[in-house]
Formats: C-alpha cells, structure tokens, sequence
C-alpha cells in the first residue's frame, strides 16, 4: 500500500483526503517501517503537500491523540510552526500567560525545541510542571488558572512511529506544518506562526473546513514565525468564515522597531531568564514589545481586543501592573515548585 503511494508521490500525482487519512493509519500504528516512512514524508514534500493531503494527515492524528475536555468555550492556543533557527527567547509561551492574565483562556500545547534554544516544554519543565499529567489534571489546571500547558509527546503517542524517520531526514516535514494545528483541547480559535508565506492563507482554510472561528497566521519579514517589532508582519485572518490578509507595522500601533539581536538568546538559562523578566517587567524594551505584540494577536483571536492598538495598549499594561507576573507566580505555585521562580524574579 504504501510503497504504491511512495511511487505516486515521486510521481507529482496528489493523494486524495482518504488515501492519506488511510495511509495514516498504517504509519502511526507502526504498520510501516522506517524507510518507508522517510520516504514517503521526503516525496510528499519534494511534491508539496495540498491542503486535501494536510486535512487528512490531520485529522488522522487528532483521531489517534489524547483530547482535553474543558467546559470552557473560548479556548485559544498561540504558537508557531518553529524552524526560523533566529535563537530568539520564548515569545509565544509568554505572550500566553499575559493573554491569560488579561482575561483570554490559553490551552497551550507544544514541544521541546528541534531547532531554537528552548522550546515551551522546557520552560514549563524548568518550573517543576509535570508534562505527563493525565488530561483530567490539565484540565483542572486550566480551570483555575486559565492556561495550561499540553506536552506533545504525552498527547500524540501515535507520533512515536515517524520520530525516527522525521530524524533521519532532518528536515521539515508536513509534520512541523500539522503540530501546531493538532492542539488536543480542540480549540476553535487559534494565533500560529508559519515559517513561509506561503501558509499564511492556506492555514486558515485548512481549519475553516475544522469549523475554525477565529484563526489568525503570521509570519514577519525577518523571517520570524511570529510577531516581530524589527520588521512589519504579514498576517491572515478568518473571522466571520471570511479570509483577510493585513500587514501589520509595529510602529503604527505604538511600538519602537527593534532589532532581532534584542530578542535573541544563546542559552535555555538566558530563555528562562526573558521568559520572566518580561513577565515581572524588567526585560529590555524589545523582549516586552514583542510579547506585547503577539499577546495582542492572542487578545484579538480571544474576542478581547479589538484591534492591534487595543490589544497591545492592554498587554502592555497587563505587564506593567504585575498582573502578567502574578498569573505565572501563582501558576507555578500551584504546578511546580515556586523557589525556582523566586530565585530568578529575585536574581
């Protein structure tokens, strides 16, 4: 079966929805081998995957994952596709907690880092949360805090069988694409950063035909899966079953232009370090500008601002009134072990 698929692919003929959501269930039971597996994800990309190709991979791997049921209804999630390799800090797990502190509800889910310092699981790892809570836990945690955090590995078991070949290749895959839209509380609205441009539509009609709402994509001229104040941003949005593209200027909506070494770190302790200074506002400039930027975005996909100016006037004054830093004090407090936050807040 899947070698007929393998020659199909090196062949530049697209697979139909049910071909791969069938052919994904032989891969992520472990039905196929290695090899094969390489192959297949490496000619699917040399042909460039179609959206029918993307739905169906998807919708394989939400079926075989672990779910989160919160009663909650406007549940959001903010992260990117990753692979810029810019080495910048953790911008979208700390945008997350300011969104939340400024009243959004963030079900994050995430990884360790592939190919940046630090990815969110190491942050929240650092802090004593334990990534391999059952989903009746998390939520629980979500509940009362009004973010929490999804380990993919714990929730996408199934993955397991491509990891080697995904290693083998060393390259991105459809993948990279589909972790960021495979959140495990199922949310409905959503802020993703896209390595190309070239997703920054695409994105959101994928999930528009999941019954998205509001789905916002982002990519930011220098290069960032995510939003940048060194660079104006392209953006596309799905509101009201409607698709629009925006550029957004940082300096239009009240921030100084930064340059991208202001952002970027060299080691986990110095992502650690950003992560809470921002939150306990003593980070230089561009670290809290840029939260606030894509902390804005959150707060738009959450219903709660209205605008970039709106959004990043509230998260901005969410880090300067202790309120961002209080939601993570507390959080930790509560999922791990607070000494090690006192220690670098006090640091």
């Amino acid at each position: 079966m899947i070698s007929e698929l393998i020659k199909k692919l090196q062949e530049k003929t697209d697979l139909t929805y049910d071909e791969m959501n069938n052919i994904m269930t032989d891969i992520l039971s472990g039905n196929t081998n290695i090899t094969e597996n390489a192959d297949f994800l490496s000619s699917l990309s040399e042909k460039g995957e179609t959206d029918d190709e993307l739905l169906g991979m998807l919708d394989k791997m939400q079926e075989l994952s672990l779910k989160i049921e919160p009663k909650n209804a406007k549940i959001i999630d903010m992260c990117g596709t990753g692979g810029d390799k810019l080495q910048t800090f953790n911008v979208s797990t700390t945008a997350s907690f300011v969104v939340a502190a400024a009243g959004g509800i963030v079900a994050k889910h995430g990884n360790r880092s592939t190919s940046g310092v630090s990815g969110s699981a190491d942050i929240f790892e650092y802090f004593g949360y334990d990534l391999n809570q059952e989903p009746s836990q998390i939520v629980q945690v979500l509940e009362k805090h009004k973010i929490c955090f999804m380990f993919a590995q714990k929730f996408h078991p199934a993955m397991r069988h491509v990891s080697q070949a995904r290693k083998q290749l060393g390259k991105r895959t459809a993948f990279n694409l589909l972790g960021p839209l495979s959140n495990p509380a199922r949310v409905k609205n959503q802020l993703i950063g896209v390595f190309s441009n070239e997703y920054l539509d695409r994105l959101p009609a994928i999930l528009k035909r999941k019954g998205g709402e509001n789905i916002m994509t982002v990519r930011s001229d220098d290069g960032m899966d995510e939003f940048s104040t060194s660079a104006t941003n392209r953006v596309c949005i799905l509101r009201d079953d409607k698709i629009l593209s925006n550029v957004i200027d940082p300096e239009v909506v009240g921030l100084h232009k930064s340059s991208l070494k202001d952002i970027q770190i060299e080691t986990k302790e110095d992502a650690i370090e950003s992560f809470v200074k921002v939150l306990n506002n003593t980070a230089n400039q561009a670290m809290i500008e840029t939260t606030a930027l894509n902390a804005a975005g959150g707060l738009i996909v959450a219903n709660i601002a209205d605008n970039f100016e709106d959004g990043v006037e509230l998260a901005l004054n969410t880090i300067k009134d202790g309120k961002a830093f209080h939601t993570l004090e507390n959080f930790v407090k509560d999922t791990g072990d607070i000494t090690k936050l006192k220690e670098i807040a006090n640091g």
